[in-house]
């Protein structure tokens, strides 16, 4: 997520007029049109509660019934929650973590803060890790209160391979890019801070290569994408910097390809980072590719993944327009970029295959739900946010945190034709602060799974940690 206020419109347009002429471009810009239409939409097993409209819609009528106080479920059950009590502000953000240590202990890694200093009025501010022990109750273990898990926005990664998590502080634009490092292999209950270092540029989103060696900053209005070689945890160092402004991005298995989303007027760029990779003095990063498409609002990050040997990206949009393909966002604007997969076989040429979208996403539906609480909210309402899969080889599923619809899980065998298997959408209840939306949905997080428990974590950001549990042999 860029920006967090009603000013959202008017910063972000003056920001593309400035920075559109920065980047590194040496690739020319194909350009893809999604399939048109809605994802089919999912069919209810026994135990769900259903929506009873339009696919991932909570209606004025549903909240007014007092309805959609019980929530939405659909092929889901709760299986346990973390709440902060007496919270005043947000309590969840935009990632969910887990990591199992090497004694076995399991654990869960998620920011509270969606916009620093918003709930500065609460004592909970930080990385919040819970022990997983028990997912039917999750327990607090311990409090991340180091300067970027104060505000790590959108950037908390964690590598399974060397079990160590990163984050940079930062915000939408202009904190000062100090990376955190902790230790997580030997106890995950009781993270140890390895460093906190001013090595990043900016900061608001990150990437990290899966073997843990390496740590992205990145911040998407302006071109300083920082990588930072973390294989010292001690001693972070900056390794490169290029002129690339990149919202989230992702790294290959292998950390020898970057898939960055938001790359300047553009949806996905592929980068050859091998030189950064191998550590070569003064690397050099080789633009591959870009990739643009006709309804493109905001790209939020693009993860690659492979399905019988075949590569993909499965990437997702944030926001809404009124200007497809520009830099401005619109309250509740006609259209909402939402999900893709994108056909990377031949990466000098992506190609989008399929979408992962929901009917309130369609602009021939947005005059309808308009007056729905949280439609207008300036960061978001009905859009996408993050998305996330359980494994890169062969996922059957796709989770995707899409604010007010909530948490929507999709069957993704078939790449070229994914379809909605289930959905959980909180209970909505009463809250002190209704600024800058009513009470609502607000399920923004990059959510988490236990493929062996069926179970995916997300946060809801007034409401906090969620476990929940597919059913009716869905995924």
């Amino acid at each position: 997520m860029i920006l967090k206020s009603p000013m959202v419109p008017a910063l972000m347009l003056a920001l593309s007029a400035g920075l559109a002429g920065c980047g590194s471009s040496s690739s020319a810009v194909s350009s893809g049109t999604p399939v048109s239409g809605a994802t089919p939409r999912a069919a209810c097993g026994p135990g769900s509660r259903p929506e009873t409209g339009m696919q991932g819609r909570v209606s004025k009528a549903e909240h007014d019934s007092g309805r959609a106080a019980e929530g939405y479920t659909c092929n889901t059950e709760l299986v346990g929650q973390y709440t902060v009590p007496n919270a005043i502000g947000t309590v969840g953000g935009f990632k969910v973590e887990r990591y199992v240590d090497k004694a076995g202990h399991e654990c869960a890694y998620y920011d509270s803060t969606l916009l620093f200093p918003t709930n500065i009025l609460d004592a909970n501010v930080g990385v919040n890790v819970l022990d997983m022990s028990d997912p039917t109750q999750p327990v607090l273990a311990a409090r991340l209160v180091s300067p970027a898990m104060l505000s790590p926005h959108e950037s908390l990664v964690v590598s399974q391979e060397a079990g160590v998590l990163a984050a940079v502080m930062g915000n939408p634009l202009f904190y000062p890019g100090i990376v955190d490092v902790y230790d997580l292999a030997e106890d995950c209950r009781s993270p140890r801070l390895r460093a906190s270092a001013p090595v990043g540029v900016l900061g608001h989103e990150s990437g990290m290569s899966p073997d843990g060696k390496t740590f992205f900053s990145a911040t998407p209005m302006i071109p300083t994408l920082t990588a930072v070689d973390i294989s010292n945890p001690v001693l972070p160092l900056p390794v490169w910097s290029g002129g690339y402004s990149s919202h989230g991005l992702s790294i290959s298995n292998d950390g020898n390809r970057a898939y960055l989303a938001y790359g300047q007027n553009t949806g996905v760029v592929i980068l050859d980072i091998s030189e950064i990779q191998a550590r070569k003095p003064n690397p050099q990063v080789r633009e591959i590719s870009r990739l643009d498409w006709d309804n493109r609002s905001v790209p939020q990050n693009a993860i690659p993944f492979t399905r019988n040997g075949k590569p993909y990206l499965l990437e997702i949009d944030e926001y809404s327009t009124d200007n497809p393909g520009s830099l401005g966002v619109a309250l509740h604007g006609r259209y909402v970029g939402a999900g893709r997969i994108i056909d990377i076989s031949d990466e000098t040429q992506p190609k989008i295959v399929s979408n992962l979208r929901l009917e309130v996403h369609e602009p021939e539906n947005r005059d309808a739900i308009a007056e729905d609480p949280g439609a207008m909210n300036p960061a978001g309402g009905y859009a996408g946010h993050y998305c996330n899969i359980p494994t890169r080889v062969n996922p059957d599923i796709a989770a995707c945190s899409m604010i007010l619809s909530g948490l929507r899980i999709f069957d993704i065998r078939d790449p070229r034709h994914p379809r909605e298997i289930a959905y959980y959408n909180a209970p909505i209840q009463p809250r002190i602060v209704t600024v800058p939306a009513p009470a609502s949905n607000w399920a923004m997080s990059s959510p988490a799974f236990v493929p062996e428990r069926k179970e995916i974590w997300y946060t809801d950001g007034y409401s906090g940690f969620y476990v929940v549990r597919t059913t009716n042999g869905v995924w």
